[in-house]
């Protein structure tokens, strides 16, 4: 077996050559070499590969041709194809094609196989565009041309909210710490808690700035704990962490509830100084936030959980940040010229104006700075910054800017960031490196101006407009080991010299040649005036106004020697410095001055044959590697990202396949990933960074090995289908995102080219351009995107000039040719402009020299621009609507469309024609990349100047004469085409372009344009037969239902209003409203039109304006509305086939089957359970198997008492819930993940053998219930492992539906029928000038559209009951006046913006509806941004009174009140939704604290909705069955009452309402009992939440019976009482010393804390205990507030002495005991233990059991709740941390802990310590007493328990010196008497 290929020819290559084909399948082989072939060269060549294996359906044959060359690698040109082998199927019409090569095409095959998509089966060929690998001919009709920069705008308003939640582990004794939150210059502390080292606050801090985005992300946050600090003294200095905005920013936002490690900057070997927990968000315009919900956040509490973004490790280590500076060059001038001069008069010499210095800022610290170098264009500094900082930092920028010393004030000369991302890499493990490397400063232009308009260019904000000068530097980390004893322990930065680094080191210097030709110069501003125009090209060299600074130093004559003259500085290279040195090379970098002629409104050059050239001689270091490298990788991200947007256009027009263009696009990326090899080159040149080659390996490793993109891309690439289209784009957008990011070179080498229009000797407006964009390489990949092409070049004005309106006008449009490469590879530097011109020199005598001149052929071309219409257009004008007109530029003739008045929509429907356009080059090439057409849009004003709207760009289609005009490309399609208006989006025009050429026939040979048929147009020609869309039947029924909130016009009040609608020429009115006052709906309610476009895209927007009526039939316009795209409101019939259809009951039993999740088609509800209907069937089984396990695990122990129900309330049903939905949320997260997976594992599997289809329905059901079984035994087995580690809860039988955002995003804005469109009016504001839109609303129109084609089906029409005057809209409610009890619930308030100096707010709630108005203010909650609210009743009329506005002001005790926040909320769609708003639906029929709330029973809810549906039912049956239409429900039929038991059909009834979106037809889910989550907003801070409001609205109709009283939301604080007595402690580390003996000993006394250092209580003191050991018997006594469902303690009281009114604080339930020592005169010390009163471990029996462990395994150890034991004694550890920060046993206390209630205390009272009632009797042990009291007891105690050896021993020698004392006395008398014998 083998493979063969025949090899014929390959055509449409560029060029000529010998050409050489590579074909590989397995391997390569090589053909011969085709010897000087043009378009087509012929191979005719077979290649035979033997094959033993089967062949894999992925294996590749590629064919590449080569220009073939013996000196150079050969080059890949043109045509570069693969095919799958496995997909290549034999097409039907195989015979029509003969052997016509199916793969080699130059075309993008994807959309090939779009137009024959009845041709090929899909996916036969999916070559996608792999030719265009290496070729670039966009043939897109829109450029893709941003004209506003997007950088350094001035911004918007940012809000950074920080809050401190508390501290713990704080190294240190006896703490009173402050928390200090720093944000840039701004700080803001918290309060002081008192000697304690795990002080909690829960504050809330916000930080409001106003700056440009880059600016916010540097700002460094700053967290530092502080101990004692008062009004005195500054505190000293814990521990601090640092984080920029940036970091936080790029999480989502957000950091919630982490742990941030405080570390000591000025002791770096100390490690951990304690954790802070903070919710840090930053939040921009427009960014939303999901926050988690703010519940009882008991599971967040481990440390585990830090404040560092992901991949970055817990422990980081410190580290040395070096940043060397070695020198600078092409500084400028800083200084003028006129004190040098007066200098150089007096003393003789010439100074350099500079006196430059570098400052290097990183993470906040200290800036460090080298040393001033005086008077130096060149400074050589040889100098390190050293920052000492943790390591991986969480600060992004290293910001190096040199400054100019100045004796006034420094000011920057550029600014450079080193970005850390870029320069090192977590995955490679490389520490961020840099250099020795040149960067290059930009900012303003070079002339010295004391008074800079551009300066802030020069401190990196926004994009500079001119080079400033190139530092060399490189950055080094080293990781420090903190244990060596040598280590400097502080982090201050340091400055210190380093050694000179050789000239070598950056790289080769190597003279480049920059070539640039100016084609055309169009639509140049007028503002300019006359005066005659110059174009100046520079590279830093080539500048001549103010070019490179000369440096006095280099006064020697300059050798001939080119690298010696260039290592001396960079030479200016204007002709007088070279005409003795280089005669070879002239740099020309100017154009010759021209006056300008006019066009239109704009001028323009007459550079028609002649195009003037520029060119410069420029030397730098050799590193063009570093731009190949990043224009490889840019090109294969360009590719991606053009396929992507493809993908997203085909998607978003609903065109077929996206899937296959996203296919091709991911094949693109594999392919393009093997060129990285190429970077490979050029390795150990001179000058390559550390850097360069650690980039290069993770550029190999992200792109070719396992596991990179190349890899992942082929993998997704399979696993592309129709319905993962949407996901897989998402990651591929990922890849793109990671491309760019490697593309971006962070170590610069040749500076940007900027190009300058000059008029007057004045620089007027630039473009920038990298110069690796135009950067010349043999091999293509590497050549720079824009080199050797022809490009529009849009000019701009300079910094802050250039935003706003001014910079929308274009200053200039310049088609340029530019090249740069190596001199030395000079001769190809014409090669790609357009063909046929002629060179003209400069001298007579330069052969070698560049042309100055071009002279070109011309063609002669006709434009045809089809202008037909566009669509939500920019409101210009003060009605809210404009009078657009159209300009259309093209080369240098422009043309307009006529004016249409008042309108955003306009429809011209004019052929423009542009004869007699002359374009210059070889038509064929043009052909290929025709020159770009400028539309901008107008806004016509009756006085003054036109107003501009926007902007857009085109390529037109072009036609040769030789063609034939036919399909496809003829006529050409009318596409959309995005307006843009600076960066924002200003409409959409809807146009098509042709470009014919005029042949040698003259326009006769064009194709015929029809004359003005419309004589009332006069001569303006219509749009072509073939061109225009074509009509088609629809019809538009239009609603009218009534108009809301209209604002007065003119200072009248709207009356009689009425609604105009508009579409395609054609319309409806709307009857007049007679008394807009009394009923603002309309009487007649749906009227209709006919007429649209056959395609759906092309429909145009239908316009809604109200006008008022006036006296004497005056009309005034009030507003309007334009409906964009129609397609929301295209009607549908229903299908009939789907299964709820189907005509037989349906009823399914569920006790066999496994639990299923989504409730399918029926609910069975048995009559025992009481199952949570809400979520899940599985919840109370899993309920019963955790009781079942914690009896077993606990030996018999029962842990669990049933919870009492008289602690339930509505407080503990809601909490319950958010539990459930956290659950939930995870739950479904797992889900769906696991979904995701089996679903990819199943289509690959199945992707041959079913169709998808059905696939789908099979594995969803077996998938759903195999995973239900899986989920729930994990689920009962982590319920059951969580619950033994956490007390279980108050278990609550009803839950809430808690939605963490608005209701009406959960239900489409309630719009099922009824549709809001805003009325605007008065002109739009611009983004840069932050005028929202909102502020243009003048009111609202309320009613809907339906459109469908005509006829209808007779099925509608006949059905019982059709109103023909109704239309589609069928079954309306009436739109009378109906009178409302509104019913509004605020819940509570979270995280609301502090309105008071203090950092707090005193809220309180006022509603709005209508003209009635509720303020609480009597009811302020004082200082606190959490605050609970309640209840409020308020009578409403809808239509009249139908906007509901709640709003939060914060009470000030003088002034009026501020408003913090509002949220308006629109009743009248609530209350009319077939959602039924109005009152939501329990999910239990009961009583107590979950009574129903609706005054309609569910059975009566049951009966009105069947019968507005027209449908059967409800039927009740026996056995607890009901049945709905053809669906039958079972549920319990019994409903407790009171314990007695009775019959009911209520549950029944409930059960269907609960699962009513399964009935057919008219189901839809209804609004169950919920709370949702409204921001709230305030329109000073536009877009910025202010905090969130917790509430949900019933709506009661006052013709119903009232509703009950209203639920008590107010949450109960049962009072209780905590007794704690305190029998004894032991082991008590002993710290003083005795002043006579030097005993160690202890005074101890105990003393505990709850929460507050007011509340604390003292034992007495057990004075000189010897052993540790204290006996107390001494009872506390503390009475509190205890929230059951919060689980928090409420404390009120004054802040301070100068407060108002008692705070209430909620802290957790913590007992704090400390065992002190009592000092007279130091202060005392302490040890302490905190036990959580809901979680803490059991006490040890004995004194002998209690050890560490019992903290350490805190979490493996069961734990009680005092709140469930009441009673509770043993011993408890105390513990402190070492020096090395393990924990250490310091002490034991003997509790005893009783809580009982309020009411139980009254009944038995006991008192404080050992007092009346209930005493405690005295313990005396006689240690305790003071020496002086009981002297002899003491030295007995003392003395004789110390030293009872000593004194034995003593005396033992006393009485033996006695004895031998008398011995010595007697013996003399005694041998007397023997010697005398006496």
């Amino acid at each position: 077996m083998s493979l063969v290929v025949h090899l014929k020819t390959a055509a449409h290559l560029r060029g000529k050559g010998d050409r050489i084909a590579k074909v590989t399948f397995r391997l390569p082989l090589y053909s011969r070499i085709a010897e000087n072939c043009g378009e087509v060269a012929h191979f005719n060549e077979t290649f035979r590969w033997p094959i033993a294996s089967r062949l894999d359906q992925n294996e590749m044959l590629e064919v590449q041709v080569y220009n073939y060359s013996k000196v150079f690698t050969n080059a890949g040109r043109g045509v570069f194809s693969a095919m799958k082998l496995g997909k290549t199927k034999c097409s039907k019409d195989d015979h029509k094609r003969g052997d016509e090569p199916a793969v080699l095409e130059m075309e993008d095959l994807d959309k090939k196989a779009m137009r024959l998509a009845g041709m090929l089966e899909p996916d036969t060929i999916s070559l996608a565009s792999v030719t265009a690998v290496t070729t670039n001919v966009s043939n897109k009709s829109k450029p893709d041309i941003k004209m506003e920069p997007s950088s350094g705008r001035p911004v918007d308003y940012q809000q950074i909210s920080i809050t401190v939640i508390e501290a713990r582990q704080l190294i240190g004794l006896n703490m009173d710490p402050v928390v200090c939150v720093e944000v840039g210059d701004d700080k803001k502390y918290t309060s002081m808690k008192e000697s304690t080292n795990c002080p909690y606050y829960n504050e809330y801090f916000v930080f409001d700035f106003h700056v440009p985005p880059d600016v916010m992300f540097d700002k460094i946050i700053k967290l530092s704990v502080i101990h004692s600090k008062n009004l005195l003294r500054s505190g000293t200095l814990v521990g601090t962490f640092k984080m920029d905005v940036g970091t936080v920013y790029s999480q989502p936002h957000q950091f919630y509830h982490k742990w941030a490690v405080l570390s000591d900057p000025d002791d770096i070997t100390a490690g951990c100084k304690g954790y802070v927990k903070c919710d840090i968000a930053v939040v921009g315009k427009g960014d939303n936030i999901k926050t988690p919900h703010k519940a009882n956040e008991t599971d967040e509490d481990d440390i585990e959980n830090l404040l560092l973004p992901e991949g970055i490790p817990a422990e980081r280590q410190w580290a040395r940040f070096y940043v060397k500076i070695h020198r600078a060059e092409g500084l400028p001038k800083m200084n003028t010229s006129i004190m040098a001069n007066v200098k150089k008069a007096f003393i003789g010499e010439n100074r350099d104006l500079v006196d430059p210095y570098v400052q290097v800022q990183f993470s906040g610290q200290k800036q460090g700075k080298t040393s001033v170098q005086k008077s130096s264009y060149e400074p050589i500094w040889n100098e390190q910054v050293i920052f000492t900082e943790l390591f991986p930092p969480l600060c992004k920028r290293i910001k190096v800017q040199i400054r100019d010393s100045d004796k006034v004030n420094d000011v920057a000369i550029g600014t450079h960031f080193v970005d850390l991302r870029k320069i090192s890499n977590d995955g490679d493990k490389f520490l961020p490196t840099l250099g020795p490397a040149w960067v290059n400063m930009y900012g303003s232009t070079r002339q010295y101006t004391l008074m800079d308009e551009h300066q802030d260019l020069n401190d990196g904000l926004g994009e500079g407009v001119s080079f400033r000068a190139r530092l060399l530097i490189s950055v080094a980390v080293e990781i420090l080991d903190t244990t060596s004893p040598e280590i400097i322990c502080s982090t201050d930065v340091q400055v210190e010299p380093v050694s000179n680094i050789s000239e070598s080191a950056t790289g080769k210097m190597e003279e480049f040649f920059l070539f640039g030709s100016f084609l055309e110069a169009t639509m140049i501003d007028r503002k300019i005036g006359d005066k005659p125009i110059s174009f100046e090209i520079t590279i830093n060299y080539g500048n001549h106004i103010d070019g490179v600074s000369k440096s006095s130093s280099v006064k020697k004559k300059k050798k001939e020697d080119e690298n010696q003259e260039e290592e001396n500085e960079l030479i200016q290279n204007s002709s007088e410095d070279e005409a003795d040195e280089d005669a070879d090379l002239t740099s020309v970098s100017s154009t010759p001055p021209m006056k300008p002629f006019i066009t239109d409104n704009y001028f323009h050059l007459p550079y028609f044959e002649k195009k003037p050239c520029v060119y410069i001689k420029s030397w730098w270091q050799d590193q063009r590697r570093r731009l190949y490298n990043s224009n490889m990788m840019d090109k294969i991200a360009d590719k991606l990202e053009e396929g992507l947007n493809d993908v997203q256009e085909i998607i978003k027009t609903e065109k077929a396949f996206p899937e296959r263009r996203l296919r091709g696009a991911l094949e693109e990326l594999t392919i393009g990933c093997r060129y990285v090899t190429l970077a490979n080159k050029d390795v150990n040149l001179a000058g390559r960074t550390k850097l360069d080659r650690e980039r290069l390996k993770s550029c190999m490793r992200e792109m070719l090995l396992q596991d990179s993109m190349g890899q992942q891309a082929k993998q997704i690439r399979t696993q592309v289908k129709k319905n993962t289209v949407k996901e897989k784009l998402k990651l591929a957008q990922n890849f793109l995102q990671r491309l760019r990011f490697l593309a971006d070179e962070p170590q610069h080498s040749i500076p940007d080219v900027f190009i300058w229009m000059m008029s007057n000797n004045k620089r007027i407006a630039y473009a920038r351009i990298p110069s690796k964009d135009i950067l010349f390489s043999v091999v293509d990949e590497e050549t720079g995107k824009d080199c050797g092409k022809v490009k529009a070049v849009f000019l701009k004005l300079p910094g802050k000039k250039g935003f706003g309106p001014a910079g929308w006008t274009v200053q200039a449009k310049l088609e340029l040719y530019l090249w740069l490469g190596l001199n030395k590879s000079r001769k190809d530097f014409l090669n790609g402009l357009p063909n046929g011109f002629e060179e003209i020199r400069a001298t007579k005598t330069g052969h070698g020299l560049p042309p100055v001149t071009l002279v070109y052929d011309k063609q002669v071309f006709q434009l045809r621009a089809h202008m037909y219409q566009a669509r939500s257009l920019f409101a210009a004008d003060s009605s809210g609507l404009s009078d657009p007109f159209a300009r259309v530029f093209f080369s240098s003739q422009s043309q307009v469309t006529e004016v249409l008045n008042e309108t955003l929509c306009p429809t011209w429907d004019q052929l423009l024609v542009f004869d007699d356009v002359e374009l210059f080059g070889e038509a064929t090439e043009l052909r290929d990349d025709p020159p770009i057409i400028v539309v901008e849009f107008y806004d016509q004003d009756t006085v003054g100047k036109a107003e501009f709207i926007g902007r857009t760009f085109a390529k037109p289609t072009i036609k040769m004469c030789d063609e034939p005009y036919g399909p496809p490309r003829f006529p050409p399609q009318l596409e959309y085409y995005q307006i843009y208006r600076g960066n924002s989006i200003a409409g959409e025009l809807l146009a098509a372009f042709e470009l014919l050429q005029v042949g040698p026939g003259g326009r006769a040979d064009l194709p015929p344009l029809e004359g003005p048929t419309d004589s009332e147009r006069g001569p303006i020609l219509p749009v072509p037969l073939g061109i225009r869309p074509v009509l088609s039947r629809y019809r538009i029924e239009v609603l009218f239902w009534g108009l809301r909130d209209l604002k007065r016009i003119n200072l009248a009040q709207v009356d009689r209003p009425r609604v105009d609608i508009e579409c395609a020429g054609r319309g409806v009115q709307s009857v007049l409203i007679q008394n807009y006052k009394k009923n603002p709906n309309f009487s007649t309610l749906v009227k209709w039109f006919e007429d649209l476009p056959e395609n759906e895209l092309l429909h145009p927007p239908l316009n809604i304006r109200v006008v008022d009526c006036r006296a004497f039939g005056r009309y005034i316009l009030v507003g309007s509305h334009a409906v964009s795209t129609l397609r929301h409101f295209i009607y549908s019939p229903p299908d009939k086939s789907c299964n709820n259809w189907a005509s037989a009951d349906i009823s399914v039993n569920l006790e066999a089957e496994p639990p299923i999740r989504k409730m399918d088609t029926v609910v069975k509800l048995d009559a025992m359970s009481d199952a949570v209907v809400k979520v899940d069937m599985n919840e109370d089984e899993s309920d019963k198997e955790k009781k079942k396990k914690k009896k077993k695990k606990k030996g018999g122990v029962e842990e669990e008492e049933e919870t009492d129900e008289r602690v339930l309330d509505w407080w503990s049903k809601y909490f319950a819930s958010i539990e459930t939905l956290k659950e939930v949320n995870l739950r479904s997260q797992e889900a769906a993940q696991a979904e995701a997976e089996e679903r990819e594992d199943l289509e690959i599997a199945a992707e041959a053998a079913i169709r998808p289809d059905d696939l789908h329905l099979k594995g969803s059901k077996m998938r759903e219930r195999f995973k239900e079984k899986k989920s729930s035994k994990q689920k009962r087995s982590h319920a059951a492992d969580s619950s033994e580690k956490r007390p279980p809860k108050a278990r609550v039988d009803e839950l809430v539906q808690v939605y963490n955002k608005e209701l009406e995003s959960e239900y489409g804005n309630f719009e099922d029928w009824l549709h809001t469109f805003n009325l605007y009016r008065g002109k739009a504001g611009d983004d840069d000038e932050h005028a929202l839109d909102d502020d243009r609303i003048v009111g609202r129109f309320k009613g809907s559209l339906c459109m469908y084609k005509v006829p209808l089906s007779q099925e509608i029409t006949r059905e019982t009951g059709y109103d023909p005057n109704m239309g589609m809209f069928q079954s309306i409610p009436h739109n009378d006046p109906i009178h409302v009890l509104v019913r509004v619930y605020v819940v509570r308030a979270t995280d609301l913006h502090p309105a008071d100096i203090n950092g707090k707010a005193d809220p309180y709630i006022a509603i709005k509806l209508g003209k009635s108005e509720i303020k609480d203010k009597e009811n302020y909650i004082s200082k606190q941004l959490n605050p609970v609210f309640g209840s409020f009743d308020i009578e409403a009329t809808f239509p009249m009174e139908s906007m509901l506005t709640v709003s939060v002001y914060d009470w000030d005790l003088v002034g009026t009140d501020d408003l913090i926040g509002e949220t308006k909320i629109d009743l009248e769609n609530r209350f009319y939704s077939k959602f039924r708003a109005t009152c939501g639906i329990a999910s239990n029929y009961s009583h107590g604290y979950n009574i129903w709330r609706d005054p309609m029973k569910p059975s009566q809810i049951l009966a009105k909705l069947c019968k507005e549906g027209k449908i059967d039912g409800p039927h009740y049956g026996p056995g607890g069955k009901v049945k709905v239409a053809n669906r039958i429900f079972t549920g319990p039929t019994e409903i407790e009452d009171e314990n007695l038991k009775k019959q009911t059909e209520e549950h029944l009834a409930l059960s269907v309402l609960n699962h009513w979106e399964e009935i057919p037809r008219v189901g839809c889910k209804l609004v169950p009992e919920h709370v949702e989550t409204r921001p709230l907003l305030n329109p000073d801070k536009p877009g910025i939440e202010q905090g969130r409001l917790e509430m949900w609205v019933d709506m009661f109709p006052m013709d119903m019976p009232a509703p009950g009283p209203a639920i008590d939301t107010s949450p109960r604080k049962p009072k209780y009482e905590l007794r704690v007595i305190i029998w004894n402690t032991d082991e008590v580390i002993l710290e003083d010393d005795d002043y006579f003996t030097g005993e160690k000993s202890s005074d101890i006394f105990v003393r505990w804390l709850k929460g507050q250092q007011e509340d604390k209580q003292d034992t007495d003191v057990h004075y000189h205990s010897l052993t540790g050991e204290g006996n107390f018997n001494w009872r506390f006594v503390f009475p509190f507030d205890y929230l059951v469902a919060e689980e928090k303690i409420v404390i009120s009281k004054k802040e301070s002495m100068f407060s108002w009114d008692e705070t209430e604080y909620k802290i957790p339930a913590r007992l704090t005991m400390q065992v002190w020592d009592a000092d007279h005169f130091s202060a005392d010390d302490f040890l302490a233990i905190e036990l959580d009163l809901n979680r803490f471990p059991r006490g040890a029996k004995t004194a002998k059991q209690c050890n560490l462990d019992m903290i350490r395994n805190e979490q493996e150890l069961p734990t009680i709740s005092i709140f469930k034991q009441k009673r509770v004694k043993g011993w408890w550890p105390f513990v402190a941390r070492d020096e090395n920060d393990e924990m250490e046993l310091t002490g034991k206390v003997e509790a005893e802990l009783h809580l009982v209630t309020a009411e139980e205390a009254e009944k038995s009272p006991v008192g404080l310590g050992r007092n009346e009632p209930d005493p405690l009797e005295k313990p005396r042990p006689d240690t305790s007493l003071m020496w002086f009291l009981g002297p002899l007891k003491s030295l007995r105690y003392f003395i004789w328990h110390n030293y009872r050896w000593l004194i034995l021993k003593a005396l033992g020698l006393i009485l033996l010196l006695l004895m031998l004392g008398l011995f010595l006395y007697s013996i003399p008398g005694y041998l007397v008497k023997k010697i005398l014998g006496a």
